[in-house]
């Protein structure tokens, strides 16, 4: 990718607690920097002194913090750690603030990308989805169920994934998971894994490496050598009972021995038996790097039964020649093959995973043939292909923001010394069946309040456009002809500049094509305001490349964080921003208005709408939804008729 870009990578774990998630954000980090980007990395700390040093840097120039992120990844304390799980895991650990630097950081540098990982709330992830201006990808890595999220805070969870413009995921099982509970587009992007001679990452402790993949030394060993057993205890205790009993089944004279490691102290199980204390030993990343151990190992035992499988140390295995024996899970199932690359029991079956250890004790050729199986699958495993892969996701996304689109420059020149005007592109008369207002007066109100241009955009009709267009000659505002058009089930849109009245019941594409068949400019209204009928964001995806203008400020629009997430939106994909005050009667219109250059037809509205510039003075929601009520449901036939006869009489002496 010859084009450098500036991303944030996001972990909901501190890095120093080495979790998998966590060294899969730094080795990628790694990566991603030293082909040419600007990486940083944000996640809880720890640590106070960095978080705090952190903040401190952000205070400073964005331009300069991005520039210490030349040649390697820069790191921000996102917040401090308050752990409130011990499963190591599983959960993210809670930073105390975060939101308070997550939020400096996105709003303030001129990020590309942003990567989050895990996104589940609460964390520094989900924080940076909330408040991401930048195109946002998310990873998902854990192949198991998040009761909290998936049951208890479903609907939140599904809202903050909404936001998100490209999803992956690390296994074909996760995918599945994620499917399930939250559907959508995952791509698959394998784990890379490191050599066990590889460097430190940035987590500081154990690293992941970029290097060639290398076989652990023990996979020389021949018939008499003692066949080397590893289990990570990092799966849920029932994994080593599991591995316990099964050595118990094993013949007294069956050539093993069994290393067990934890990144916490474990201590030997006080029922275990002289003979077998004999051949286990117990070690923790206190007294021994885990390289060092799995640089020993022929055989790696995997035995959780389902509530914390590790399919990360699975990679890490194969990766390095260490033929696995694991539960039958369907995250190892599919690393497996199925069993052509390791051997496969059900989870808790001592005996069957017993008879795998003996055939393996015994038989080295059968080591060999499962290590050739996993071959072709280990030249994949490296994290310069999953950088390829991310670069490619994020290319994909870059192509389809609209500033690589060419620029009209013959309409740019024709605008360019033109006078300004203040523009209203969204509104309704009486042609529309939830809005009194006649023409005439909507006009006269237009001049009156010193509107330049509006657009007249019907529910479902065009009459009213055209009814202003015709009585505007003379008036000093010029009318753009619009229809503000209802689709099948995906939310409204507006054709600007149309000629023909467009039905409603279309889908959102075939709406599209025929604004775009008359020359017109699709404009999207209130795209996030769940209290309209609107495109949500992945129909709004569907259609990015189609989109012209998008409504980022609808002073109709009762909560404000929905007009704030159309700002995101038109932010992210550099879409040209409109505004329009979607008025229902003459008070409202004019209460949000686009400072522009004069124009004449679509391309110069366009070329100027680019450089325009929003004006905001919204008049009360509750006063103007009063009005709107008064003079559509309130009154009776007779007054309203009464009512609409006064308005033209003033509407005529004006």
């Amino acid at each position: 990718m010859s084009e450098r870009l500036a991303i944030a990578q996001v972990s909901p774990f501190a890095l120093e607690a080495n979790t998998e998630v966590g060294q899969y954000v730094s080795r990628l980090s790694d990566e991603l920097s030293a082909r040419g980007h600007r990486v940083l990395v944000l996640a809880p700390s720890h640590s106070p002194e960095l978080v705090d040093a952190s903040r401190r840097m952000l205070r400073g120039a964005p331009e300069a913090l991005l520039a210490r992120a030349d040649g390697q990844p820069l790191v921000l304390g996102a917040g401090e750690v308050l752990p409130f799980t011990s499963g190591k895991q599983r959960a993210a650990s809670l930073p105390v603030d975060v939101a308070r630097t997550i939020d400096e950081a996105l709003q303030t540098l001129p990020l590309d990308i942003v990567h989050v990982h895990e996104p589940f709330p609460p964390s520094a992830s989900s924080v940076a989805l909330r408040t991401a201006h930048a195109l946002t990808v998310g990873s998902f890595h854990h192949p198991t169920e998040r009761v909290l999220s998936t049951q208890l805070g479903r609907p939140l969870a599904q809202l903050l994934f909404s936001r998100l413009d490209a999803r992956t995921a690390s296994y074909q099982a996760t995918r599945e998971l994620m499917d399930r509970f939250f559907p959508a587009d995952y791509r698959v992007v394998l784990p890379g894994a490191e050599s066990l001679s590889g460097a430190e990452g940035l987590s500081g402790g154990e690293g992941l490496s970029g290097g060639s993949l290398g076989v652990a030394a023990s996979s020389l060993r021949d018939g008499e050598d003692p066949l080397q057993l590893v289990l990570v205890a990092e799966e849920e205790r029932a994994a080593l009972r599991t591995l316990l009993r099964a050595l118990r089944l094993l013949p007294e004279d069956s050539p093993w021995r069994l290393t067990v490691w934890s990144s916490r102290p474990l201590a030997a199980p006080a029922t275990l038996s002289h003979r077998l204390r004999q051949r286990v030993r117990f070690m923790d990343a206190g007294n021994s790097d885990l390289d060092a151990v799995l640089s020993e190992a022929d055989v790696l035992v995997l035995g959780s039964e389902g509530v914390r499988p590790t399919p990360g140390v699975l990679i890490r295995a194969l990766a390095n020649g260490i033929v696995p024996v694991a539960a039958g899970l369907p995250v190892y199932e599919e690393l497996l093959s199925e069993g052509r690359r390791g051997l496969l029991y059900q989870p808790g079956d001592a005996q069957t995973l017993a008879w795998h250890l003996t055939r393996l004790a015994t038989e080295p050729a059968l080591l060999d043939e499962l290590r050739t199986g996993a071959m072709a699958l280990r030249a994949e495993l490296t994290f310069a292909r999953v950088a390829d892969e991310f670069e490619e996701i994020y290319g994909g996304l870059l192509a389809r923001r609209h500033d690589h689109r060419p620029r009209n420059e013959s309409a740019r020149r024709a605008v360019s010394d033109r006078p300004l005007i203040d523009v209203d592109l969204h509104m309704h008369t009486d042609h529309s069946y939830d809005c009194a207002t006649p023409v005439a007066v909507l006009l006269a109100e237009a001049a009156a309040k010193g509107l330049g241009a509006i657009a007249v955009t019907e529910h479902n009709e065009i009459s009213g456009a055209l009814a202003a267009a015709e009585l505007a000659h003379g008036t000093g505002v010029k009318v753009i002809v619009g229809e503000e058009v209802k689709t099948a089930e995906q939310g409204e849109v507006i054709g600007l500049f149309i000629k023909e009245k467009i039905p409603r019941g279309l889908t959102l594409q075939e709406t599209i094509a025929e604004i775009r068949r008359q020359g017109g400019i699709v404009y999207v209204p209130h795209p996030f305001d769940r209290m309209h009928s609107v495109p949500d964001y992945k129909h709004l995806l569907d259609v990015i490349d189609d989109i012209d203008v998008i409504e980022i400020f609808n002073p109709r629009v009762a909560i404000a964080e929905f007009n704030e997430e159309a700002v995101r939106f038109a932010a992210k994909y550099r879409v040209i921003a409109g505004a329009g005050s979607d008025a229902h009667v003459p008070q409202g219109l004019g209460s949000v208005r686009i400072r522009m250059r004069d124009f004449d037809g679509p391309e110069q509205f366009l070329e100027s709408l680019r450089d325009a510039d929003i004006v905001r003075n919204p008049a009360s929601l509750f006063y103007v939804q009063a009005l709107k009520f008064l003079q559509t449901k309130a009154m009776p036939a007779g007054a309203r008729k009464a009512s609409r006869e006064r308005r033209l009489r003033r509407a005529a002496r004006k």
